[in-house]
């Protein structure tokens, strides 16, 4: 009968064993070579205190006050810390550490170069008003970090983009208003309505900023039109200055009139009443001649005949003569002494 090598009793050894017995023998010979290459227990325990040494310094991280921690893992964020001592899985996590109440500030339509000087950037400058006029306005941006993530992984280059969303934000608030507001009084308002516009579109993009100002640091007409700009602007001036010089003259005789006219209404009244009360003293006192005529009327009658004729005869020129002796006269009037007399009576009565 033939062997057969599927047999199980076979007393023949199976290849695999063989294989793996041979690889265990060669692994036996190479191991001690491999332990004298080892440092010695001494060195062992100092790398591995210098080892553990390193990743606890990897597993902790300070944030500073005015910072904000925000921690990645394998390149995400997943959390961020406020400040003081915080921990992380070293080697698997990273930290970023923004300045969260720093102030920054981004250039509008101007750059300044290291020497201080500030330059126009005509592109981003000129801006259309809603009457059809051009200006050039020079702004700047300021903000904070509200949101670290936000900030630091939802909008790539975003000083660039804060700087453009600014300028699409100016040109529709000027282009809202007129050259006047912008050169004068609505400089303010100009300001307030670029920041809110601003900061909902920041907002729109998860920025994470905080607008926390929008300052114009020149508002002009272009150079080619300034010297007919300040001419207006000039105008206007005197116009004003013009209108308050009219009005303080108006502040100033307005009173003065109401005061002259006050008293004027005070005499009238005041005469009106003094004839009002002379009047009636004299009507009061008709009365009571009426009442002592009504009692006495030849008495009163002679009376009043008399006292008239003494308020007319002194100024009346007389000549008495007697009835007898008036017989024997011949009645002479001379008119030429009456005459100058006459003449003065008329002038008198000419009013």
């Amino acid at each position: 009968m033939a062997w057969d090598p599927k047999d199980p009793w076979s007393k023949k050894s199976d290849p695999l064993e063989e294989v793996l017995r041979q690889a265990q023998s060669q692994f036996k010979n190479v191991l001690p070579s491999f332990k004298s290459l080892m440092p010695s227990s001494g060195l062992r325990n100092v790398a591995l205190a210098g080892l553990l040494v390193f990743v606890a310094w990897n597993s902790v991280f300070i944030i500073a006050p005015d910072e904000e921690g925000v921690v990645k893992r394998f390149g995400a964020p997943v959390r961020t810390v406020g400040p003081g001592p915080h921990g992380k899985i070293p080697f698997v996590e990273t930290v970023l550490q923004p300045k969260v109440q720093k102030l920054h500030r981004i250039e509008v339509g101007f750059r300044t170069d290291r020497q201080g000087r500030q330059q126009m950037l005509a592109q981003e400058a000129l801006m259309l008003t809603g009457d059809m006029n051009i200006l050039a306005i020079e702004f700047i941006v300021q903000y904070k970090i509200k949101e670290s993530a936000n900030y630091l992984f939802n909008v790539a280059q975003i000083d660039e983009t804060i700087g453009k969303a600014a300028e699409a934000s100016m040109r529709e608030v000027v282009g809202k208003g007129k050259i006047d507001e912008a050169l004068t009084t609505g400089k303010a308002q100009i300001q307030q309505d670029t920041q809110d516009l601003l900061q909902s579109l920041i907002d729109q993009y998860q920025g994470g900023v905080q607008i926390a100002a929008i300052q114009l640091q020149d508002v002009s007409p272009p150079e080619a039109v300034a010297a007919a700009f300040k001419d207006v602007t000039n105008a206007k001036e005197d116009r004003e200055k013009l209108i308050n010089q009219s009005q303080s003259y108006r502040n100033d005789i307005l009173p003065k009139a109401k005061g002259e006219a006050a008293q004027i209404v005070n005499q009238a009244k005041g005469n009106a009443q003094a004839r009002q009360n002379r009047a009636q003293g004299e009507a009061n006192r008709f009365s009571a001649t009426l009442k002592e005529y009504n009692q006495a009327k030849d008495i009163i009658s002679r009376r009043i005949y008399i006292e008239t004729m003494e308020e007319i005869l002194p100024n009346v020129e007389k000549i008495i003569i007697d009835g007898k002796a008036a017989d024997r006269m011949l009645p002479y009037l001379p008119l030429d002494r009456h005459k100058p007399m006459a003449s003065t009576a008329i002038e008198g009565q000419t009013p």
